[in-house]
């Protein structure tokens, strides 16, 4: 008869617990993961798979028991860096919304907006827009294996020592902040150009011709003028997405 010990199944699942937390953290908070349609069980399964796959390269990892009294910090320490790298990532597709409803509010459609249940907010039809390219863009680039390799790899930056506020101050992310706001401001800044050189090309028209309503022929300008400009535009929509998305994967260590 075949037996074990306490100490040998303690020995056996703690190596594969702790990053089976984080990953099911990462799940909680990234991108496309996080999202509703998926279930589960079948996170929390991907989470288990992920955590086992990643114990050939986790080498020279301290074991850290369940039983000892370090098993809450590492616990908690876990589950903080992989909400960490979840929002860092999630800061991309943030930059694209606050891009979007700068470009909404100068073509007039911020009004055309509806409640996105994926963030319990109110959201304009033009971020809503630039989120699912974002998104698509995410997908062709593989940013979903991205996400997976940076939780592997955090593992080198961020070992398992139960030290959560060291791994706080060594991550970092209040710098991604102005990285978002100036992301944003250079992916709307040639359609705030367009539409600001439409606008004062009205504003000449209805002091040329007062007899002209500026009002009923002024939106449907800015209306076109701004779908020609996204349509313009979107090709170049890969490049400040990719330099904000290897920017947030550089806090833990990951390569594009």
């Amino acid at each position: 008869m075949i037996t074990f010990s306490e100490a040998q199944l303690v020995a056996w699942l703690s190596p594969v617990l702790w990053p089976f937390v984080r990953v099911l953290a990462l799940f909680t908070a990234a991108p496309v993961f996080s999202q509703r349609a998926i279930p589960m069980r079948a996170k929390v399964g991907l989470a288990f798979l992920v955590a086992v796959c990643a114990q050939a390269t986790l080498v020279g990892q301290s074991v850290v028991s369940i039983n000892s009294p370090q098993a809450l910090g590492t616990l908690v320490q876990q589950v903080v860096v992989g909400l960490a790298i979840g929002f860092a990532v999630r800061l991309v597709f943030a930059a694209l919304e606050i891009a979007g409803e700068l470009i909404g509010l100068q073509m007039g459609l911020n009004f055309a907006s509806f409640f996105d249940p994926s963030s319990n907010a109110q959201i304009s039809a033009i971020s809503r827009f630039f989120m699912q390219i974002g998104t698509l863009v995410f997908i062709v680039i593989n940013g979903h294996l991205l996400l997976l390799m940076a939780v592997v790899k955090s593992f080198d930056a961020f070992p398992v020592d139960g030290n959560f506020m060291q791994a706080l101050a060594q991550m970092r992310i209040h710098e991604m902040g102005s990285a978002v706001f100036a992301s944003a401001f250079w992916i709307a800044l040639p359609m705030i150009a367009m539409l600001l050189f439409v606008n004062l090309a009205l504003g000449i028209i209805s002091r040329v011709a007062p007899q002209m309503n500026i009002y009923a022929v002024g939106f449907p300008v800015t209306l076109t003028v701004g779908l020609i400009g996204i349509v313009a535009t979107l090709p170049m929509l890969e490049q400040p997405l990719m330099a904000l998305l290897q920017r947030a994967m550089d806090i833990f260590g990951v390569q594009i």
